[in-house]
């Protein structure tokens, strides 16, 4: 594994008057340039052949584009050598966790990254100290699992992995274990989902209520948890399946999906905010304790409000939430910085303090 100390080493070579945001080409990539921008920081993209022209057709935002046959190839030692030349820091996202393994990251990626590379794979259900345990450690509220099919008495939601797509999870709803077979078999026999990953899937308990991505920033500089803002999601096919009269559902034989294809600004009422903040400082709290150094940047709690008001975290993403509708629509980067501040332009404004202040290691691993 790399240490963190072999990551200070790399960067006290670097000229921090002269750093360079780096990032792979997706996601919430533009976001994260444009903050850079915004900055006055130089940056590079590292792109994918056939899914370049985004960052080609924006010249503004990119200084240098580098494109590879395939995202893995950001390990090649020379391109990593390019990176670092160019006093580059790395800004991960969902893309690069899911084009890079999590492995690669923590043992072969030597470039410094903005942020905690080991507590990425937290986002993962699948491994021990994942989302579930950092949620129980800081005592936030998360839907209940149920590990045996057959106990199904209630409404769950069943998350399982895209046959279509192995970056996106399928996700359904069921009553009870019959309802859950029904939907199961109908999904196999689309193609939805693959039988030998049923076993994979996870099933939680449904909790009705209204959906917001809470947008947070830690910074270490300041020791201080920021609140940048809502999104809520943008799903397919759920949306805008749902706005067909009842009568024209009902008729129509069509596996509902909940595949995330945009974002949508929301705000909460203020009486809610001082529990917003309190399970982002809890969260940041039991990262501390559990990966140390702890969250560096930001990070979302995907959340449900229920109708006792009461906040409900059903996702965790350790990372650049991929949210860039806050750039213009977020009152809450306003209210605390006097003008809007997207994720991207925090970050840059993060690694700008510490290079200036001689802390560029408080922030990267």
């Amino acid at each position: 594994m790399i240490e963190l100390k072999e990551i200070k080493e790399i960067i006290k070579e670097y000229d921090t008057e002269s750093i360079t945001i780096g990032v792979l080409g997706s996601h919430s990539a533009l976001d994260i340039l444009d903050g850079a921008k915004d900055e006055g920081m130089k940056t590079i993209v590292i792109c994918q052949a056939g899914r370049e022209k985004p960052y080609v057709k924006l010249k503004r935002l990119s200084d240098e584009i580098i494109i590879l046959e395939k995202f893995s190839d950001i390990l090649n030692q020379k391109i990593q050598n390019r990176l670092k030349e160019l006093n580059t820091i790395f800004i991960p996202h969902r893309a690069f966790t899911s084009y890079i393994k999590y492995n690669s990251i923590e043992n072969m990626f030597k470039v410094p990254i903005f942020g905690n590379r080991w507590l990425l794979k937290t986002e993962e259900r699948d491994i021990e100290r994942n989302q579930y345990y950092l949620l129980d450690k800081a005592r936030i509220r998360r839907p209940q699992t149920i590990n045996d099919a057959k106990k199904i008495k209630t409404p769950v939601i069943v998350k399982i992995q895209n046959s279509n797509n192995p970056r996106e999870r399928a996700f359904f709803t069921a009553t009870d274990y019959s309802d859950y077979q029904n939907k199961i078999a109908a999904r196999i026999k689309s193609g939805i989902i693959k039988k030998n990953k049923i076993n994979e899937s996870v099933i939680e308990e449904l909790i009705i209520g209204t959906y917001f991505n809470f947008n947070y920033f830690y910074s270490p500089l300041e020791d201080s948890v920021e609140f940048l803002g809502i999104d809520r999601r943008l799903q397919s096919n759920l949306h805008d399946f749902v706005s067909l009269p009842a009568e024209q559902q009902l008729n129509m034989n069509i596996q509902i999906q909940n595949v995330e294809v945009g974002h949508t600004p929301a705000t909460i009422r203020e009486s809610m905010l001082e529990k917003v903040f309190e399970i982002g400082e809890r969260f940041v709290k039991a990262t501390k304790k559990e990966y140390s150094p702890g969250i560096i940047g930001p990070f979302a709690l995907q959340s449900i409000v229920t109708s006792d008001l009461e906040i409900i975290v059903y996702d965790v993403s350790p990372r650049v939430p991929g949210s860039p509708i806050l750039t213009t629509t977020s009152p809450y980067s306003k209210y605390q910085f006097g003008k809007n501040v997207g994720t991207g332009q925090r970050i840059a404004m993060e690694i700008k303090k510490a290079a200036k202040e001689g802390k560029i290691d408080k922030v990267i691993t």
